[in-house]
C-alpha cells in the first residue's frame, strides 16, 4: 500500500516527488511509501528547449531534462519508489484505498496524482467524468483538464500541470506539483500548514 503513486514522470509530476522527497526527515514523513510512475514517452518536453525558464540553462533541451530530473529524483531521494515503462489505465476505489491498473500490474495506494498533460487523448477509466475543456487553451487545440478546486478533484486524488488547468510553462508546472506535494505534506501532518526547504544552515 502506497500513501501516495504519482501518474507521469514530467515537470509536475516529478516535481511533486523532488518536494515529497526532501521532506523525509520530517517525522510524519519518515514512514510513508511514495511512489511514481516515470512514463515520459508522451511529455511535451520531448520536443522542448528552454531559454526562459528560472535555474536552468539557456538552450536546455527538454528530452535531457526529462532524463535528468529522473536521475535526479534517484540519487537524492532513492527512497521514492520509480516505476518505469508503465501506463496508467484505470483508477477504481475511492478514499482511503485506490487501486491503479496499468499495462503491466495493479497497485495500492491512498491518495492519487495525476499529471499526465492535457492531450485530449486522456483515457484513464475512472477519471472521465472528471474531463472539460481546458479554460486556459485555446479552443483550437482541443485540450483538456480535469475538474479541480486548488488541485484537488475528489478525496485523495489531485491533479497538477496542465492537466490541473495550468497554461503550458515549465515553471508553472513545476509550481503546481511542489504546491500538490505541500498540500499532502500538511495532510499528513494533521492538517498543520507544511512545506520543505533545505538550507545551508542545517
Amino acid at each position: 500500500m502506497f500513501d501516495v503513486l504519482i501518474i507521469g514522470g514530467g515537470v509536475s509530476g516529478v516535481s511533486c516527488a523532488q518536494v515529497l522527497g526532501s521532506a523525509r526527515k520530517k517525522p510524519f514523513v519518515s514512514s510513508k511509501k511514495i511512489g511514481i510512475f516515470t512514463h515520459q514517452k508522451t511529455s511535451s518536453l520531448q520536443e522542448a528547449v528552454f531559454n526562459n525558464a528560472y535555474g536552468i540553462p539557456p538552450g536546455k533541451l527538454g528530452s535531457d531534462l526529462l532524463i535528468e530530473s529522473i536521475d535526479h529524483l534517484s540519487n537524492t531521494y532513492p527512497h521514492i519508489i520509480q516505476i518505469p515503462e508503465e501506463k496508467a489505465l484505470k483508477i477504481e476505489g475511492q478514499y482511503p484505498e485506490f487501486t491503479i491498473i496499468t499495462n503491466k500490474n495493479s497497485y495500492k495506494t491512498h491518495n492519487v496524482v495525476v499529471g499526465i498533460g492535457a492531450a485530449n487523448t486522456f483515457a484513464i477509466e475512472g477519471l472521465m467524468q472528471f474531463v472539460e475543456p481546458h479554460k486556459k487553451s485555446l479552443p483550437e487545440k482541443q485540450r483538456i483538464q480535469l475538474k479541480n478546486i486548488d488541485h484537488k478533484v475528489n478525496d485523495g486524488i489531485y491533479v497538477v500541470g496542465t492537466l490541473a488547468g495550468w497554461r503550458s510553462q515549465l515553471t508553472i508546472a513545476a509550481g503546481s506539483g511542489a504546491a500538490v506535494a505541500t498540500d499532502l505534506l500538511t495532510l499528513w501532518n494533521d492538517g498543520i500548514q507544511t512545506h520543505s526547504h533545505d538550507s545551508i544552515r542545517k
